[in-house]
Order: structure tokens, then C-alpha cells, then sequence
């Protein structure tokens, strides 16, 4: 009877998938049951899981002492998602599975105590390892199915227990396989969809909100309590064009790994929208911990990052984000290793001018005095503010605004023209991955930033007058460009120019 066996699973290491070899030696003498390798709790934790689920099946452990190696030993294996080659090693090992119908498999699984598999966050990073390493299929819980077979051309063979999975591997023949994807449901909408429609007034602050989703800019948005700027915000998304099918397995990839990807669903569609409350720590921002994981920039990768009352954030979280805004990544140092996470997304902000809120209030008056809204605006620092490309005030409805029934320009209108836009920048470079204006790399900036000399005196003029710094001078050039992908143009023109300072240089607390 074989006492060894060795069977392919896989874990997380922070944002990066890795092929763990599971090592099972049966041997005689005292009855234990020992898992080396650098196992976390939870996988430490799976002696226990592993003999109820097996008894529960019907497949005793005999009274032998049986050693589980984790192989490379010298990183951390995280997770309950090594129950099942765990469990299936030691059968092979008995005799109870031939090693054979196991060969070429990733076995990834956790397992309740009755021997049901349980749904197991991190399997869309571990199915695209399996489809690079070239394995021959990927066996799941039966829950995890849909994101599993999001990964093209992959043999996926899900299971709802491991009485069911045993008997698949101890008959002849193939492996039950999945369904196609297109079979399989979607994951449900990540936040409550706003229509632009549902927004009054604000056309200077609704010609910024199609900017920014036509150039991927960063967009503060400042005025009293009331004017609308949440739902501004919330309707940036629906601004913007759906996710194609990479973007949305990096996306549906990250909130996989952090666990938030619900049960039977396949990968996400929509493009996120996170509003983290301003009490939220920076680790929880930004990500890391003691296992590195992704933060809220990251869930917010491919989509929008709210920040309301953005002075109310503590100093330290907001300038972590600093980062981010510029690279597209977060890299977490760690002794042993640095873990690097993506994060490219728009930032939106919304604040208020002052601590009572009506500093800029015709209407009503402001209760603070000048060194409370001098202290109060300062909470965000210039670095910060000088990475957001779109600084607009946002000024209270006048009455007659309030009461009207005018239905303004729905989203879909807008997006056909955002849709549009970013179709421009992608042609500009067509031999290249999609980058919009936002991210353009300097030296296609220069290129694509060619501007009228009557255009270029203005600009010159303004950092002149404004003392901008040459970040700002950049976003001014990138903001121009995508208000011209707006209007159809092929050169910047003036009224573009003059239209991108007019929203870096006006005072976004309420004064021109």
C-alpha cells in the first residue's frame, strides 16, 4: 500500500498566486497528524476540519502518524483553501485515490466539518495560475464555479462534497466539467447606481463630472451641505464605460483575494464605486497589515474612490494616498518581502468650505471665524490637492432650481460622448494597452499635447499669474486634451486651454 503521495494546490501570497506542492507521508508509531511548511492558523487549524469531514464521509483516518509537508517551506501558506489537497493527499496516500487520477490537477477547497466545500475566497487568482502552469483542470467547491470558469480554455470541475468529489476520482473516466461561463450569472451591482438625470442645476460641476470620466481626471468637488455633491459622485460610474473582460478579471481578482466576491457568482461587470467613512485607519486605505491585503484603493481599482468631507480624514490617511494617485500601485514593504497591489482609480472628494458649512453661502451665514475656515481648509494638504486635476465649487440651488421639474441630460446621453472620447485616446496608441489622458506618460503627452500658439500664450500666462507648479501645468495640458477628444478635435485649441485653467486656477471654496 503507498504510503507517500504529493498533489498540486495553491495559496495567496499577498497579491500573487503560488503553486504549493502538498507532501503526505504516512508512517508508523504513534497516532499525529503534523503540517509543516509554514502553515498560518487557519491551515494549521485543518487537522481538525479534515478528520470530522473525512469520518463524516465515511473515510476514517487509520491510527498513523501522518506528516503533511507544504512545499516551498520557506514562504507562508494562508487560508482554509488547502482542506481539500490535504484531505485527497491523504487518501492517495492510503490507497483510497490512484495517485494517477490526481496528476496534473490543482486541488483548492475548504471544507465544513460534514464534508460539504465551502466557498473559498482567492480561486479566480489561482485558476489563471493553473491555466499559465498549463495544469489539466482545476477542482473547486461547487459555490466557486462561475468565477473559476471566468479563466478561458480552463477545465473546471466543481464539486459540492468531498463524498461527491472521492467518488468522481475512484470511478473511471473523466471529471465532471462546468459549464461555459456564459452560462454562469455575473456578481451582483457593488453600490446603488445615481442617474445624472436625478441631479438639478450644477452644469458646471456636471461638465466636470463628464471630464473626468472621459479622461480618467481626479475631481474635488467644494460647497455648502446640500448642493448635490454626493450624488454627483455617485453618478460618475454611470458615466463611464463597462469593464472589458481583463479589467474585469483584475477587479473581480482583488476582491476575490479579499474575500468579498459572493458565493456563485462569476466575475464582476460594473466598475467599483468605494465611499469609505472618514473614520477609516490608513492601513485600511491603503492595504497591508500583518498578511498584506488589499486596501480600499485597491477595491476601488478600475473605478471611482469617494471621499466625502475629505477634511474629516486624518492627515496621515490622506497622504498615504499620494502614491497611489501618481503610480497606479501600492507597494507594502515587508521584512521579508514587498508585496505590490494595483490601484488605479479616480479619486472623487467632497468637502465643505468650513466647519459650519456655509462659508461660501449667500444665503446663510457663516458662523466661523477666519482662522477656523483657514485651519479647516488646510486639513488637506497642498501635495494632495495638487494631484487632483478638477477643483470645482459647487454653489447652493437657488429656489426656482429647487422647485423645477426640468429633466436634465440623462447618463446614457453622457456616456455615449465619454464612450466616444476615450475611442480618441485609444486610437492615438493603438499598439498599446488603453491609457487615458490622466495617465499618459510624459513623452506621449508632448506628443499628444499639441497646442495652438495663441493657446500655449495663455497657458504661459497662467502659471505666470497663478504660480502653478509643473504638476499642475501637466494636468492643465492633459485636462485640454480630453476636452478635446470631447469636442471631436485633433489639436488643442484656445477655448480648450482657457476651459482646463479655468478649473485648476478658480478658488474651488467659492471664489473666482
Amino acid at each position: 500500500m503507498p504510503m507517500f503521495a504529493r498533489v498540486l494546490t495553491g495559496s495567496i501570497s499577498g497579491f500573487e498566486p503560488l503553486l504549493v506542492e502538498v507532501e503526505v507521508d504516512i508512517a508508523g508509531g504513534l497516532p499525529a497528524f503534523t503540517v509543516v511548511g509554514l502553515p498560518d492558523t487557519a491551515v494549521s487549524e485543518a487537522r481538525e476540519r479534515i478528520r470530522a469531514a473525512l469520518k463524516n464521509a465515511g473515510l476514517d483516518l487509520p491510527p498513523r502518524r501522518l506528516t503533511v509537508n507544504l512545499a516551498p517551506a520557506d514562504i507562508r501558506k494562508e487560508g482554509a483553501g488547502l482542506d481539500v489537497p490535504i484531505a485527497l493527499g491523504i487518501l492517495t496516500a492510503l490507497g483510497e485515490i490512484a495517485p494517477e487520477r490526481t496528476t496534473g490537477l490543482l486541488l483548492v477547497g475548504e471544507m465544513s466539518l460534514d464534508g460539504r466545500l465551502r466557498h473559498t475566497r482567492g480561486i479566480l487568482p489561482l485558476a489563471l495560475l493553473a491555466q499559465e502552469k498549463g495544469l489539466a483542470g482545476l477542482v473547486v467547491p461547487l459555490e466557486n464555479a462561475a468565477e473559476a470558469t471566468a479563466v478561458p480554455d480552463l477545465p473546471v470541475h466543481a464539486f459540492a462534497t468531498l463524498r461527491d468529489l472521492v467518488d468522481a476520482l475512484r470511478a473511471d473516466g473523466p471529471l465532471p466539467s462546468c459549464p461555459p461561463p456564459t452560462a454562469r450569472p455575473g456578481a451582483p451591482a457593488l453600490f446603488q447606481a445615481i442617474d445624472l438625470a436625478e441631479v438639478k442645476g450644477q452644469p458646471l460641476a456636471r461638465r466636470a463630472l463628464e471630464i473626468s470620466a472621459a479622461g480618467g481626471h481626479n475631481l474635488l468637488l467644494a460647497g455648502p451641505p446640500g448642493t448635490g455633491k454626493t450624488m454627483l459622485a455617485r453618478a460618475l460610474p454611470t458615466l463611464l464605460p463597462p469593464l472589458d473582460f481583463d479589467e474585469a478579471l483584475e477587479v473581480t481578482r482583488i476582491y476575490s483575494i479579499k474575500g468579498l466576491l459572493p458565493a456563485g457568482c462569476g466575475v464582476i461587470r460594473e466598475r467599483p464605486f468605494r465611499d469609505p467613512h472618514h473614520t477609516i485607519s490608513d492601513v485600511a486605505l491603503i492595504g497591508g497589515g500583518r498578511n498584506p491585503a488589499p486596501g480600499e484603493v485597491s477595491l476601488a481599482h478600475h473605478g471611482v474612490l469617494f471621499l466625502d468631507e475629505l477634511p474629516e480624514f486624518k492627515k496621515t490617511v490622506l497622504e498615504v494616498l499620494r502614491e497611489p494617485l501618481s503610480e497606479g500601485r501600492v507597494s507594502i514593504a515587508r521584512a521579508a518581502h514587498t508585496t505590490s497591489f494595483p490601484a488605479r482609480f479616480q479619486l472623487v472628494a467632497a468637502m465643505n468650505p468650513c466647519p459650519c458649512g456655509n462659508f461660501t453661502d449667500p444665503q446663510r451665514g457663516c458662523t466661523c471665524s477666519p482662522n477656523q475656515v483657514r485651519t479647516y481648509q488646510q486639513r488637506v494638504s497642498g501635495p494632495l490637492l495638487d494631484r487632483i486635476d478638477l477643483q470645482i465649487p459647487v454653489a447652493r440651488l437657488s429656489a426656482e432650481e429647487v422647485v423645477s421639474h426640468t429633466v436634465a441630460e440623462p447618463s446614457e446621453q453622457v456616456r455615449e460622448r465619454v464612450v466616444a472620447a476615450r475611442q480618441r485616446q485609444i486610437r492615438r496608441h493603438p499598439r498599446r494597452p488603453p491609457i487615458l489622458n490622466a495617465h499618459l506618460p510624459t513623452r506621449d503627452l508632448k506628443k499628444d499635447g499639441d497646442l495652438e500658439e495663441t493657446a500655449r500664450h495663455i497657458l504661459l500666462e497662467a502659471v505666470r499669474r497663478f504660480g502653478l507648479s509643473a504638476r499642475a501645468y501637466d494636468k492643465i495640458i492633459r485636462v485640454a486634451r480630453t476636452i478635446a477628444d470631447l469636442a471631436g478635435e485633433t489639436r488643442i485649441a484656445t477655448a480648450h486651454v482657457a476651459e482646463a485653467i479655468q478649473y485648476r486656477t478658480m478658488d474651488p471654496f467659492g471664489s473666482a
